[in-house]
């Protein structure tokens, strides 16, 4: 009996693998369907797309999926297209919130994670509530044993890169929208592909989160936010002390 149970957990969790990475490739095939309809086709021309392809093949998603992809939004049928849609809120703690979507039907976006933020302790706020919080930055990650970190970053401070943070399994590239495509080929070109690179949201004000209760719905706020088909990718500007985190995970 114990040795089913076993199995059951053991098969709980592939199932739960499969459905993440199947959630996964499709926030990556619907990226990649914008960005080419939005820049183009061709990757070296651009930054958008050049990500988006990155982030798939680092993700083990086939060429073949990847050029689907790439050819899904040329077509003409309004039944094809996404809308990229930005919505901003707040959580517990007057935590920023920004959710960025890709959908092809907005009513539904909109209705889903007003939902979201009403069930769990959070509020939709209107354009602009948020996004002084916020800079928009590129971001390029390379395992950490791409090279020694010294070697790294002087290669990077070469490139003229706004910051540099060496994680524990991980180095981050932080680059002015600008510059984010001439230095993520030149990174291409010494250390091959990043595992991860976006233009993405940075926060430049932090919200420290110290009340337990409040930093518990926060991350059940963000986790469902995730979760939501239509959600591309979800930042805030909080920062929970390590105590009050271990003491809810």
């Amino acid at each position: 009996m114990a040795g089913h149970s076993k199995f059951k957990n053991i098969m709980h969790r592939k199932g739960a693998q499969d459905k993440k990475r199947a959630k996964l490739f499709s926030r990556l095939i619907r990226e990649i369907s914008v960005a080419s309809k939005i820049g183009g086709v061709d990757p070296d021309a651009n930054p958008r797309l050049r990500a988006a392809v990155n982030n798939a093949l680092s993700s083990n998603m086939s060429k073949d999926s990847i050029q689907k992809a790439i050819n899904k939004n040329q077509a003409n049928s309004e039944n094809e297209q996404f809308l990229e849609i930005t919505y901003e809120g707040f959580g517990p703690s007057g935590v920023a919130i920004i959710i960025e979507s890709l959908t092809d039907n907005k009513n539904r976006s909109a209705s889903e994670i007003r939902s979201t933020f009403s069930k769990y302790d959070g509020n939709l706020g209107i354009s602009g509530s948020v996004k002084h919080n916020f800079n928009k930055t590129g971001r390029i990650t390379y395992p950490s044993d791409s090279d020694d970190f010294d070697n790294f970053f002087e290669f990077c401070v070469s490139l003229n890169v706004e910051d540099i943070i060496e994680n524990e399994t991980t180095f981050d590239i932080i680059t002015s929208l600008e510059s984010f495509h001439d230095v993520m080929i030149s990174l291409e070109k010494k250390y091959s592909l990043p595992t991860f690179s976006s233009i993405e949201w940075r926060p430049v004000n932090i919200v420290d989160v110290k009340n337990e209760d409040h930093a518990k719905k926060l991350l059940t706020l963000l986790n469902k936010l995730e979760d939501l088909d239509d959600v591309q990718t979800v930042v805030s500007n909080f920062n929970i002390d390590e105590e009050i985190l271990n003491s809810i995970i």
